[in-house]
């Protein structure tokens, strides 16, 4: 299975947040969706995991 990644530099926000979250999707869907209420204050929705999901991209594995 792909590893995904969700990473915070590549959108703008207020606290110029540096995170990035990698595993599984669903792992990481739920990760970046609490990182999302807890640090960016938006409200935890199935719109949100969605959106969430559709930002993710697969991790660079270096070998």
């Amino acid at each position: 299975m792909t590893r995904k990644i969700a990473d915070c530099r590549k959108y703008p926000s207020e606290t110029n947040c540096s995170l990035a979250i990698s595993g599984e999707e669903d792992e990481v869907v739920r990760a970046a969706s609490e990182h999302a209420v807890s640090v960016h204050g938006h409200e935890d929705s199935p719109e949100l995991r969605s959106r969430i999901r559709t930002m993710l991209e697969d991790e660079r594995v270096s070998v």
